[in-house]
């Protein structure tokens, strides 16, 4: 049996870009394009032209794309023609083959927030659509505050959405502008909206998610007969944001019935991208990915407990609802002072090192373990270090170059402008078989910015690391997280440090030590150590 099309429309550039504190360059702008229709989403939002200087420069570059490209703008104002509208105009301006507008249907705003009669609401809906497909363009209605309209006028909701159609509009999108309808309510209206004679296949759905339910909203509605879905990247959005594309996504080529009954842009090769995807967003963003997000996070196939552990070395399936790998994610077996032989022997498996059951090196490994986060360290959270740990115990930990010593100073002074500023230098010297390499670097950014010891120290070490400069040329630290595990003249800085290459491979370390300086310079060259092992180089 053939399998019915259901189409994807992202609005990250747009909708998402209302997020508090988000605001897109033009080069990010073309970035997550380019990933968007890479990933085969049908259709790409860009913004709304002439609403800011940004959106306006990026529609002029017009990026190329085998998504339809869509701006987004309003429908025309009351008392003007759609042609004379020079909002209108602006988002005709843009040149793309589609275009959404968006309009009332809630009878309360358009009486109260546009100060119009129903009627005008209607015809301003109509003319516009129609002045869209006059001009050739794809024409889609935003229908703003759909549900709530539904519930206080349907009439005047329906009236809203048949004008739209009327006037030759491809898709009508019904639009939980609040964000507060819930999953059976939204498959309860669209179910009825079907029923008084819009045909489900030129339907869409957008919802916000401020119940934390816009995802499940967005599969009710797709449930009840709509075939276009709409949503963000992360769910990024105004307020509590959109629905979560990246959740979407992997639930409809994965999860029945969506796989056997729909078909999407994204194939099952697209969805490996999907973790990749997502994390370049984050990073776009300056933000840490959310550990626990569904099908991408970086905990979202971790197995901490002793008893999923055992049977996840059996079968995955015990404890896991997809295949991590469909994602481009990976499965995590945490090793923390509560881990038994079964964790430990899947965590190493996962790591390509197989040890039989009963081998007298595993009690080993979990009596140092254990030890070592006595003294502060957390290896929950650190896979990478832990895995050195193992096979320092196991004697496969290869010696790639020793540190003979370094050097940090943070001297504070003032600049030519006569301001008090800080610069952060450090000096490292390596050995590396018989040859020896001294580095030195500054923090400073681009900006003129001191970015801190730990950060000196970092650029010191990948300046010169002789034949493995081409391992740790695409490497970078994305996050650095630090604890104070005990307190007064006892205390103890445990520094987790999480990095990143140029593949968007993510792997996090841990160093201790009574001096923060020292636990982050441990925890870095765990960093550089677990990448050298990874990448397979060889011990000089």
């Amino acid at each position: 049996m053939s399998r019915e099309r259901l189409y994807l429309y992202d609005t990250t550039l747009r909708d998402g870009q209302q997020s508090q504190g988000v605001q897109f360059s033009v080069p990010e702008k073309l970035q997550i394009a380019k990933a968007l229709d890479d990933l085969g989403l049908d259709y790409i939002e860009g913004g709304w032209p002439g609403a800011n200087p940004t959106d306006s420069d990026f529609f002029a570059a017009a990026p190329k794309t085998r998504a339809t490209f869509t701006a987004f703008g309003m429908t025309k104002r009351a008392g003007r023609s759609a042609a004379n509208d020079d909002v209108l105009a602006e988002v005709m301006n843009a040149g793309t083959p589609a275009v959404c507008l968006v309009g009332k249907t809630h009878i309360f705003h358009v009486e109260t927030a546009l100060g119009i009669t129903p009627e005008e609401n209607i015809e301003n809906i109509r003319a516009s659509i129609a002045h869209l497909s006059s001009n050739g363009r794809e024409a889609l209605f935003d229908a703003e505050h759909f549900f709530d309209g539904w519930k206080a006028d349907r009439d005047h909701a329906l009236d809203c959405l048949k004008a739209a159609l009327e006037a030759g509009a491809r898709w009508v999108v019904l639009c939980d502008t609040n964000g507060g309808t819930l999953p059976a309510e939204v498959g309860r209206i669209v179910s009825e909206v079907i029923a008084a004679g819009l045909p489900g296949d030129r339907l869409g759905i957008h919802c916000h998610n401020d119940s934390e339910a816009a995802v499940a909203c967005s599969l009710a509605a797709v449930d009840a007969g709509v075939r276009q879905v709409q949503g963000t990247l992360n769910g990024l959005g105004e307020r509590c944001g959109n629905a979560n594309l990246v959740s979407l996504i992997p639930t409809l080529l994965l999860k029945e019935p969506y796989a056997s009954r729909f078909e999407i842009g994204v194939s099952l090769d697209g969805l490996k991208r999907i973790t990749k995807v997502s994390r370049m967003l984050d990073d776009i963003l300056n933000r840490v990915p959310n550990r626990s997000a569904p099908y991408v996070g970086a905990s979202a196939f971790a197995h901490k407990a002793g008893l999923h552990a055992s049977a996840i070395l059996k079968d995955p399936a015990t404890y896991e609802h997809v295949d991590p790998a469909l994602v481009g994610n990976s499965r995590i077996i945490p090793m923390s002072n509560q881990a038994g032989q079964s964790n430990l022997r899947a965590r190493l498996a996962s790591a390509g090192i197989e040890v039989e059951a009963g081998d007298p090196r595993l009690a080993e490994i979990l009596r140092e373990v254990k030890r070592r986060e006595d003294m502060g360290y957390a290896y929950d959270g650190a896979q990478a270090s832990f895995e050195l740990v193992a096979r320092a115990e196991l004697g496969l930990l290869p010696k790639f170059f020793e540190v003979k010593r370094y050097r940090v100073t943070v001297e504070r002074r003032k600049n030519k402008y006569d301001r008090m500023v800080t610069l952060s230098e450090a000096v490292v010297v390596v050995k590396i078989g018989e040859d020896k390499m001294l580095s030195v670097s500054e923090s400073m950014d681009e900006t003129g910015s001191d970015r801190g010891p730990v950060n000196a120290l970092s650029k010191a070490l990948a300046k010169d690391l002789g034949p493995y400069q081409p391992n740790i040329d695409d490497m970078k630290l994305v996050d650095f997280k630090v604890r104070i595990t005990q307190g007064g003249t006892e205390a103890v800085t445990r520094v987790i440090i999480d990095s990143e290459d140029g593949e968007g491979h993510r792997w996090s370390t841990v160093g201790v030590s009574p001096n923060i300086v020292d636990a982050s310079f441990e925890a870095l060259l765990d960093a550089i150590t677990w990448k050298l092992i990874r990448d397979g180089a060889r011990a000089t």
